[in-house]
């Protein structure tokens, strides 16, 4: 059984020479690195049935490996029937060993498990660097017991690095082994 090598790892041995060369940086402090990565899920439905927000947080800790806490409605919606401060979601924000581990868990495990996957989007960068993807049901996490899931849910993954333009967020999430989908030559 081979051995991989961890991301932070990975990072510092082959990706940070090989944006060095591409971008051509005089320093490693110029080289992109990602600061953190945030878990977000919104769970409407909280609002009828707050037992969902409940397993929603659980699920949430399971698959980060980190306490979630709950996000709170910032104004009232009377169409939904929100109140301002109900909660209506939760977030977790991963930092240093834990998001590089999450991370590798998501590029080497979930994103190969996604149905009919042809590779992620390159267009959900921010214009600063930053990239968001958004996956459809919980269950793709190896942490999530199918039998034990009430509803599937969504959540939002956004990928925080200090790269200045897109360009330089894509060569190193590609680097870091993130499959983006391939462009047809015209």
């Amino acid at each position: 059984m081979a051995v991989t090598k961890s991301l932070k790892k990975k990072y510092q041995e082959d990706v940070i020479p090989a944006l060095t060369q591409q971008f051509d940086y005089k320093t490693v402090y110029q080289v992109p690195k990602i600061e953190k990565v945030v878990l977000n899920m919104g769970v409407g439905e909280a609002v009828q049935n707050s037992k969902i927000l409940d397993s929603a947080l659980e699920e949430l800790t399971k698959i980060a490996c980190q306490k979630a806490v709950a996000t709170r409605a910032k104004k009232s919606i009377a169409t939904y029937k929100l109140r301002e401060g109900m909660p209506i979601g939760c977030m977790v924000t991963l930092r240093g060993e834990r998001m590089y581990s999450f991370l590798q868990k998501f590029i080497n495990v979930v994103i190969p498990r996604i149905r009919d996957f042809r590779g992620v989007s390159d267009k959900s960068f921010d214009g600063r660097g930053n990239y968001s993807i958004g996956i459809k049901e919980q269950i793709l996490f190896p942490e999530i017991n199918y039998d034990d899931v009430d509803i599937v849910k969504g959540m939002n993954v956004s990928i925080v690095t200090s790269a200045n333009t897109d360009e330089e967020a894509k060569a190193l999430l590609t680097e870091l082994g993130m499959p983006f989908k391939k462009r047809k030559q015209q």
